[in-house]
């Protein structure tokens, strides 16, 4: 579907109900994705919404071990197949195969036309060979490394902007010089645990991974600030010809799990910062939606929405640059 606003070329996004698996009753909200997707139908910004194609096998084993995939495709082991927290059903393993296909397909339209979306998360917290914290296969890293086998990009960079700290993320990319990630977070992850305490423990920096922990009570001005102090050194290291974007909702000051105050003005402000520095730089970036656990989810598919209208100013700034 296309809706359109002024001139500007839709951008693309992509979303399938196939991205929804009945999980029961449960804090992470499923049906969010299709959510953002309605409220973007309603905005009448320019959008054209696609349904992607589901990962195969190859994909999945360039980032993940076989016999994980093999629990995810069986859900035997059960405790492997459950490793991220999420019950195990057949609707589940392919659920999780085709929001991987959004990363993709995210990251491939990105590439094509400077700027895309998936509305669906980038999955940061999965591993090599187990999932943590609702995170199945890693959508980010499978989508760097699907592009980069087919001579598309060199380098890569992620942009973490989730609450929690991307530790899966930084676990693959310990084995992968070729890809940068840079973490900014409030609440830090670890051993399948969220813990608030930034302060008495983060991860280390290395050549390729750079960890930002957020002082707990931080608002708009002291994130922002942080941000801008960290985003463009990470970008002129990395040098990347992709950035791929996890903009997590659960920041927000109502969000259960969140330490920071940051209201929807602030994280509408991060997102401009984070595509403004990639489209200034002429640098493909694709987002992804993360996290986002505030009982009232209207004010998570809000935060959504705003990532998507600040993509669409920033692309029309960078066309009246030329």
């Amino acid at each position: 579907m296309t809706s359109s606003a002024g001139a500007s070329p839709p951008i693309r996004v992509f979303h399938a109900p196939g991205y929804f698996a009945d999980i029961g009753q449960h804090v992470m909200p499923m049906r969010k994705f299709a959510l953002v997707r309605e409220a973007i139908e309603r905005s009448g910004l320019p959008a054209r919404i696609e349904a992607p194609e589901p990962v195969g096998d190859e994909d999945l084993l360039r980032v993940h071990a076989p016999g994980y995939v093999q629990a995810i495709a069986t859900g035997e082991p059960r405790a492997l197949a459950e490793s991220q927290k999420l019950p195990w059903s057949p609707a589940l393993a392919a659920a999780v195969r085709l929001t991987n296909g959004g990363c993709v397909a995210a990251a491939f339209a990105a590439l094509e036309d400077g700027i895309a979306g998936n509305l669906a998360s980038g999955f940061h917290h999965a591993h090599e060979d187990h999932g943590e914290g609702f995170c199945t296969f890693n959508g980010l890293v499978v989508a760097l490394e699907r592009a980069r086998a087919e001579g598309r990009i060199r380098r890569g960079l992620v942009v973490d902007l989730d609450l929690h700290y991307g530790n899966g993320t930084a676990s693959l990319l310990a084995s992968r010089p070729w890809a940068f990630g840079l973490s900014i977070y409030g609440s830090w992850y670890k051993d399948n645990r969220a813990h608030r305490d930034v302060e008495g423990e983060r991860a280390p920096d290395a050549a390729n991974r750079w960890s930002v922990p957020v002082p707990n009570g931080s608002g708009g001005a002291a994130y922002l600030e942080i941000l801008a102090r960290h985003l463009g050194p990470a970008i002129d290291r990395a040098a990347p010809d992709l950035i791929l974007y996890q903009a997590g909702a659960d920041p927000y000051r109502e969000d259960p799990y969140s330490p920071l105050d940051l209201s929807h003005d602030d994280l509408r402000a991060r997102d401009e910062v984070v595509f403004r520095a990639a489209l200034e730089r002429r640098i493909p970036i694709a987002w992804v939606l993360a996290g986002g656990y505030t009982p009232d989810v209207s004010k998570v598919v809000e935060v959504h929405l705003g990532t998507f209208r600040e993509a669409v100013r920033a692309r029309e700034a960078q066309a009246r640059r030329g």
